[in-house]
């Protein structure tokens, strides 16, 4: 087993390259309140087990570190030896559309089929069309009690119906997600803005001239 990348990291298990992320991340750098996900990442008593199919659902504002953990995870499933495979959702949803108009729908769901953990990132940014809400649905239905399924989203669950359309499916979908799942919130500030206000503030500083010495205006004494 192998971790490496120069655009980003890939999961190599048996030298066979199953999974990718665009971030060359680990957990040393995750942002937030450590203690809960350390357990899940130690298997400690409680902890996210990928062995049982539990999954994790990792709900909270943008930039608070939920894709940063779900890769760590990621990582730490690849090293149990698990196959694991990185999607972002719209970029998921697209594929399963385009194989879907090639008669090859059914050869991609095989290969979904064959993983230990399938990572969803970003749901919630771009609503799907009637079709690939559909589409995406049937993925989550299949990984149901045989793939960990572990997502990313920036909405509550009641606002989900924004991005899959249906109440009856959003409803059906959360209902496979939500058994044997751990529920993680991301709270806090974007550490995006927050690294932004940190280099804006550090540009300034160097920008700004130093002040010369203050001359001693008192009088001498004779």
């Amino acid at each position: 087993m192998a971790i490496g990348g120069i655009e980003g990291v890939r999961f190599v298990v048996q030298d066979q390259v199953v999974a990718e992320h665009p971030r060359d991340w680990d957990k040393e750098n995750v942002h937030y309140d450590p203690v809960h996900y350390l357990a899940l990442l130690e298997r400690k008593p409680g902890a996210l087990d990928f062995d049982k199919r539990e999954s994790v659902i990792l709900v909270g504002n943008p930039g608070t570190g939920k894709t940063h953990l779900a890769i760590v995870l990621g990582m730490a499933a690849c090293q149990q030896g698990k196959r694991v495979r990185f999607w972002r959702v719209t970029e998921l949803i697209t594929q399963l559309m385009e194989v879907r108009e090639e008669h090859q729908l059914m050869r991609m769901k095989s290969q979904l089929a064959k993983l230990d953990v399938l990572i969803l990132d970003e749901l919630g940014y771009v609503p799907a069309s009637k079709l690939g809400s559909k589409l995406l649905f049937d993925v989550i239905s299949t990984a149901y009690e045989r793939t960990s399924v572990i997502v990313t989203t920036n909405l509550p669950f009641e606002q989900w119906t924004e991005v899959l359309g249906s109440e009856r499916l959003t409803g059906a979908v959360l209902d496979r997600l939500t058994h044997r799942c751990h529920i993680l919130e991301a709270s806090g500030e974007s550490y995006r803005l927050k690294d932004a206000r940190r280099r804006s503030s550090g540009k300034k500083a160097a920008e700004t001239p130093a002040k010369p010495p203050e001359k001693d205006q008192s009088a001498p004494t004779n």
